[in-house]
């Protein structure tokens, strides 16, 4: 090793050097190796059900008894005093009467499930799903209900269960990212890039985000001018630097990490333009999937990227949409038509083709949103948060297929029935992926900190939602 290199450090050469890699789309991939992925857990506590979860984030709250939770007593009571007692109410000056729901309900598959007629493809697959009607959070404010129920705390700043996943059981791919994130080529959702971070874990555990288009990854391809020899010249150089560097810091697992990443990189220089390559889907595969509409077609190719992706070995993917457009305080029903009409085929393709591709037993495909909304109005045809009810669905990785569980009183505000907190949630999609929510921990500022915390909010996994 030249003497030169030791006045030479990696971040003024790589400033200098043509063009970067992406350090922050490839860091996560080393957890692949638990042996380099420093305080990595074991690979995993129990048997595993399920080996990957897609996340269909649904940001501002969806109306439960507007879509899945089904209450007569809305329509009845339409445009009068709620007589159900006290509500808590976020935008208390706004508050009106009973508002019904604006849409037909219908019972959709063999098991009976009653859902919205806004939902037709998502009743056609209601006898592969579990509903759940009977969800709570810790807050009415967007911001920190997001942060529940991605990290299990409304502080900011904290892993999110993408995070805690790849944390406890590594990749299985070491030419893609093992936690992708599809975001919207609108924008960020509310809290952004939040919603996907590892906290206080290390970063190589955070989200990687994709993007639409021909580069989906900053910095990822060769920059114009620069040959492969060239390139591979210079991964060789940057390579001995960082094995130079690790052989005179032998305690600092980063530099081994950096030695695996750049081998990593030239990897997903192929792997990624490949994966979100949809030319070589058949017509009824992209049929399947809503892309001939452009109604569903760019929610659609990010549904059916995200079953490319889990093909592939990639253990955890989001998708997220753009600001919080689920969050109806006003025209409820005429947003809702329209963000069903986006969702609703794609959400439901997705269940479909990974059930006809074998793929479902393994993979968990979750629905949801951080809470629900309020059977009163806010203003003239709104509604207002509420945390003390919500529904979602999930599907796959051992969970019951064809099931409602939990129920809400008679206006659909309150859970009342099996009632399901964020964190028994977490606990039982942990469990699936063979992890057991009160082991999966680090240090953290004087204890162990978990996606749970079960002895501060008793989360436990909930049974019944299994197979």
């Amino acid at each position: 090793m030249n003497p030169s290199m030791d006045f030479l450090s990696r971040r003024g050469f790589l400033g200098r050097s043509a063009g970067s890699l992406g350090f922050l789309a490839l860091q996560q991939l080393l957890s692949r190796d638990p042996l380099l992925a420093a305080g990595a857990v074991a690979p995993a506590h129990r048997r595993p059900k399920a080996r990957a979860v897609i996340s269909l984030f649904q940001h501002g709250g969806p109306s439960q008894m507007d879509l899945f939770d089904y209450k007569p007593a809305l329509n009845r009571w339409s445009g009068q005093p709620y007589p159900g007692g006290d509500l808590e109410v976020h935008f208390d000056k706004q508050a009106g009467n009973v508002l019904g729901a604006p849409y037909q309900f219908r019972p959709q598959g063999q098991c009976g499930m009653q859902l919205s007629e806004l939902l037709p493809h998502t009743g056609s697959i209601a006898d592969d799903i579990t509903l759940i009607r009977s969800m709570t959070t810790g807050s009415v404010d967007h911001e920190s209900a997001l942060r529940i129920m991605h990290t299990g705390r409304f502080l900011a700043g904290l892993p999110s269960m993408g995070s805690w996943v790849l944390y406890g059981l590594g990749s299985e791919n070491e030419n893609l990212p093992a936690y992708v994130v599809l975001s919207d080529p609108g924008g960020l959702p509310v809290d952004g890039e939040r919603n996907w971070s590892s906290g206080f874990l290390p970063a190589l555990y955070q989200g990687t985000p994709f993007r639409s288009g021909k580069t989906p990854v900053f910095h990822l391809q060769t920059p114009a001018g620069i040959s492969a020899e060239a390139r591979r010249h210079q991964l060789d150089f940057i390579t001995r630097l960082n094995r130079h560097q690790s052989e005179r810091d032998p305690a600092n697992s980063e530099w081994q990490a950096r030695l695996a990443q750049f081998e990593t990189a030239a990897r997903m220089q192929t792997a990624v333009p490949e994966v979100m390559d949809l030319s070589g889907e058949s017509a009824a595969t992209r049929r399947l999937y809503g892309l001939d509409n452009p109604v569903t077609a760019e929610y659609g190719r990010r549904c059916l990227i995200a079953r490319r992706l889990v093909e592939r070995g990639v253990r955890f993917v989001q998708l997220f949409l753009s600001g919080q457009p689920w969050d109806t305080h006003d025209k409820n029903a005429e947003r809702l038509k329209g963000l069903c009409a986006m969702t609703d085929q794609p959400s439901a393709a997705l269940v479909q083709d990974l059930k006809a591709r074998g793929l479902l037993d393994d993979t968990i495909v979750l629905w949801t949103g951080e809470f629900g909304r309020l059977p009163i109005s806010q203003g003239k045809d709104g509604r207002d948060h509420n945390r003390h009810a919500f529904s979602l669905w999930v599907a796959g990785g051992g969970i019951k297929a064809g099931h409602v569980h939990g129920a809400t009183d008679e206006f659909g505000y309150k859970a009342v029935q099996d009632v399901v907190t964020v964190h028994d949630f977490h606990a039982t999609l942990l469990g699936q992926l063979g992890l057991d929510h009160t082991r999966l921990h680090v240090p953290h500022e004087g204890r162990e900190a978990s996606l749970t915390d079960a002895e501060v909010t008793g989360a436990k996994p909930v049974p019944s939602l299994l197979a």
